[in-house]
């Protein structure tokens, strides 16, 4: 399986290390640089995020939660299953510009190319754990608690991250040659978000179009942070070896075409 495009370039990131931990340091920093607030913007966004969504659907519309979800305020049901979502998507949409942005290090060097969109997966996943305490002190004060299978949720952070840089390395790669590839890529998010059922109930998509939702691995996800923050209902073994499968394809589709891609990225660039 080392052989495997993905998991070659796996074993790679393994042997480097500490390149990869100098890479998602260098992004993370780069970020904030020059803030007054530095970090602390990280954790102000998904906190502003959460008030407004109380005061939006909590206090104005009243919301009502689907049944059987553990909570009865739709601010924690939102919030819950927009965190997959919201990790994902930060992944993709910097990973899309990463390797024209450190075009001077793939050029000038002998350099690991795939290791950016990995470094930018990690250095998302900083601000993912900021968010989840976020999401735990609502769950705390508005719930009362949070689910004893909590302790489950990086099993699904693991897959979650092979899927998104599996994407990931696709669309970086494609936006060396193909220069709009990132603005399709904000184009499709656009339509995958919206077919993610964060703000919708699939018992209320007509019949003919819950296929768009049934395939979509991101509503695994979405359904397994809530279900183990929220409720005491073990996992569904089926739905998470489906997850297993989208996540490692995914990761070995995006790493045979970034393989594949890679050696004309020095004359592109």
């Amino acid at each position: 399986m080392v052989g495997l495009p993905g998991f070659g370039f796996l074993r790679n990131l393994i042997e480097r290390r500490s390149l990869l931990y100098q890479m998602v340091r260098r992004d993370f920093e780069r970020r904030y640089v020059g803030s007054m607030g530095g970090w602390l913007w990280g954790l102000l966004q998904p906190l502003i995020l959460l008030l407004s969504w109380t005061f939006v659907f909590h206090w104005c519309m009243q919301m009502e939660v689907p049944p059987g979800q553990g909570t009865r305020n739709y601010t924690v049901f939102l919030f819950t299953g927009y965190l997959p979502w919201m990790l994902f998507n930060e992944t993709v949409l910097r990973s899309s510009m990463s390797l024209l942005e450190n075009a001077n290090l793939i050029t000038k060097t002998v350099f690991p190319s795939e290791i950016i969109p990995v470094s930018v997966f990690l250095s998302s996943l900083i601000n993912h754990a900021l968010t989840f305490l976020i999401a735990v002190a609502a769950c705390i004060y508005f719930d009362g608690g949070v689910s004893l299978f909590t302790w489950m949720l990086p099993i699904y952070v693991v897959l979650l991250g092979l899927f998104a840089i599996g994407i990931s390395w696709m669309v970086a790669a494609f936006q060396v040659y193909l220069r709009d590839t990132a603005q399709v890529v904000t184009v499709l998010l656009t339509f995958w978000f919206w077919i993610t059922p964060i703000f919708i109930d699939l018992e209320r998509v007509p019949e003919r179009f819950r296929f768009l939702l049934v395939f979509n691995p991101l509503s695994f996800l979405v359904r397994a942070y809530r279900d183990r923050m929220l409720t005491s209902r073990t996992p569904d073994w089926g739905e998470l070896a489906l997850l297993t499968l989208w996540a490692a394809t995914a990761f070995l589709a995006g790493g045979l075409i970034f393989k594949q891609l890679k050696k004309g990225f020095a004359d592109v660039l």
